[in-house]
C-alpha cells in the first residue's frame, strides 16, 4: 500500500499494472521514465509560436495546461460536493431570493439575499478566482456591468486614461455615461507606451487597458504599462480586459495588474447562451470596494446564468486549444490569399507585436480580423455568402461568426476615431469557432471568391 502511495504522488501509478503481480516494480520505473523521455522530446520540439502551447505544425497536442492545474481547477475548484447537503457533484442552481435566519442578522447559511451572495454564484466565483491566479473573483450581469462597478472605484473629478482601439460598448460607456458623472477619459495608443506617459495626469486613477484588443488586435505590454502607471502614481488602479485572450493564455495579474475583467459571455461560457461578466482581483481592499458595489448596486447574474457559466468553465481549457488551433490555420489561409490585403493575428510572425506576444501570451483565441480588397458592397456580399459561419455579433461560442466592426460591434465608436484605427468597411472580424477546420476554409474561400471576382484582383 505504501509503495502504491508513493508511485501516485508520483504519478506513476497510471503505469503500474495493478492486476498482474509478476509486473515488477523496477519494470513499472522503467515504462514510467521510458514514457517521460517521449514527452519531454515532444516538448522539445515545440516552437515559440505558440509560447510553450503549440507545436511546429501549429496544434497543441501535448494535453499540457498552460498554466499548472488549470484543467483540474478549471473542474474542481470550488466545486466541492460537500458543501451541499445532497453531496451533489455537478453544483445546484439555488433560485432563492432569501435565506432563513436562525436569530435576527445571524445567518448560519453564510447568505441572507441573494443579491449579497448566493450559493450557485459562490461556486462560480471562487472556481474563476482560481483559473486567473487571483485571490477573489465577482460575477456580474454583463461584462459592462463589470466594466462600470470598476469605474465606480472613481469618483467625479478623476482621470481615465484607455487604449484607444477597445470593444465599442467600452468605448460608448466612457464617453457617453461614465463622462456625465464627471468623471473624464483619455483614449490614447497604448502600443506606444510613451503615449500612455503622457496620458497619465495627477488625477487619473484607472488605467484600462484591453489586450489583444478587440477589435484590431493589437497588444500592449502589460508589465510595462503597469510599471508606468504604479510608478506615476500608488494608487492607480491597472484594469485590464482579457476577454480576448481568456484566463487559459494569459493572466494579466502576474504582469503587474490590478484586477481582470471578462465579458464572460464569450470565451469562459462559451456557449453563447448566457450574459455574464467577472472581474478577478488580488488586492483586499479594491475587492471590498468591488463587492460593496456589487451589492449596493445590484448588478449581479442570475443562479441560472452562474450555473451556465461555471459548466462552460469545465471545457474551457479544451476548447480554447481548438480555438487556437482553427484560428491560426485560418490566419495563415488567409495571409497567403490574393483577395486579402491583411491579416492582423497575434500568432503570426507578420504581426508587429508578435514577440510580445510571445513573452506575454500562452498562445492564442480564435480571435483575427482582416482588410480585404474591395470595400462596403464586398463586405456585405462576402458576409451574406457565409454559410458555416454566421453572420452576427459577440464571439467567442463554439461556433464560428463574421462580422463588420464598422457597422455592428463599433457603429457606436465616433466615426473620426475609427477612421484613425483603421476601422473601415474592408475589415471583417473572426470569432473562430470549433468546426472542422477544412469547412472553414472552404467557407471563407468559396465567400471571397463570390464577393470579390477575379477581375477585381
Amino acid at each position: 500500500m505504501n509503495t502504491l502511495k508513493l508511485f501516485k504522488y508520483c504519478s506513476i501509478l497510471p503505469y503500474f499494472n495493478t492486476a498482474n503481480p509478476l509486473y515488477s516494480t523496477s519494470q513499472t520505473i522503467k515504462r514510467y521514465l521510458h514514457t517521460s523521455k517521449n514527452i519531454m522530446a515532444a516538448k522539445r520540439q515545440r516552437v515559440e509560436n505558440g509560447n510553450g502551447v503549440n507545436f511546429v505544425n501549429g496544434d497543441d497536442t501535448s494535453g499540457d495546461s498552460t498554466f499548472p492545474h488549470f484543467a483540474t481547477d478549471a473542474i474542481h475548484a470550488g466545486q466541492d460536493p460537500k458543501r451541499w447537503k445532497s453531496l451533489a457533484v455537478t453544483p445546484l442552481i439555488c433560485m432563492s431570493s432569501t435565506f432563513a435566519q436562525d436569530k435576527p442578522g445571524n445567518c448560519p447559511g453564510g447568505f441572507d439575499y441573494s443579491r449579497g451572495g448566493n450559493p450557485t454564484r459562490a461556486c462560480l466565483e471562487e472556481c474563476v478566482a482560481a483559473l486567473e491566479g487571483a485571490k477573489y473573483a465577482l460575477a456580474f450581469g454583463s461584462g459592462l456591468a463589470a466594466t462600470q462597478v470598476v469605474c465606480q472605484l472613481l469618483k467625479a473629478g478623476e482621470h481615465i486614461v484607455t487604449m484607444d482601439d477597445l470593444y465599442g460598448g467600452t468605448n460608448r460607456l466612457f464617453r457617453r455615461i461614465i463622462e456625465n458623472l464627471g468623471i473624464t477619459a483619455t483614449f490614447v495608443d497604448m502600443t506606444n507606451l510613451e503615449n500612455l506617459k503622457k496620458a497619465i495626469q495627477p488625477n487619473t486613477k484607472l488605467v484600462w487597458i484591453e489586450t489583444p484588443t478587440n477589435p484590431l488586435l493589437k497588444l500592449v505590454d502589460i508589465q510595462a504599462a503597469s510599471d508606468i502607471a504604479h510608478n506615476a502614481n500608488q494608487d492607480i488602479v491597472v484594469a485590464v480586459d482579457n476577454t480576448f485572450s481568456s484566463p487559459y493564455f494569459q493572466r494579466p495579474l502576474t504582469f503587474g495588474a490590478d484586477l481582470v475583467v471578462h465579458s464572460a459571455t464569450k470565451y469562459i461560457n462559451g456557449h453563447s447562451d448566457v450574459v455574464i461578466g467577472l472581474v478577478a482581483v488580488d488586492n483586499e481592499e479594491i475587492y471590498k470596494r468591488l463587492q460593496f458595489t456589487q451589492f449596493a448596486g445590484g448588478a449581479v447574474p442570475s443562479p441560472f446564468d452562474c450555473f451556465l457559466c461555471n459548466r462552460g468553465i469545465k471545457t474551457l481549457h479544451v476548447r480554447m486549444r481548438q480555438h487556437m488551433k482553427n484560428g491560426l490555420a485560418l490566419a495563415r489561409f488567409l495571409e497567403k490569399n490574393p483577395r486579402v490585403r491583411s491579416v492582423s493575428h497575434p500568432g503570426l510572425p507578420s504581426h508587429p507585436q508578435h514577440e510580445l506576444a510571445l513573452r506575454q501570451m500562452k498562445g492564442y483565441s480564435g480571435m483575427l480580423t482582416f482588410k480585404h480588397i474591395g470595400d462596403l458592397e464586398e463586405s456585405e456580399k462576402f458576409l451574406q455568402s457565409l454559410k458555416v459561419f454566421t453572420l452576427a455579433e459577440s464571439l467567442g461560442g463554439f461556433e464560428s461568426l463574421a462580422e463588420l466592426p464598422g457597422v455592428m460591434t463599433h457603429a457606436s465608436v465616433p466615426e473620426e476615431q475609427r477612421k484613425v484605427l483603421g476601422i473601415d468597411n474592408s475589415l471583417i472580424r473572426l470569432s473562430v469557432g470549433l468546426e472542422d477546420v477544412e469547412d472553414l476554409i472552404a467557407d471563407l474561400d468559396k465567400s471571397l471568391k463570390a464577393a470579390i471576382p477575379d477581375t477585381m484582383l
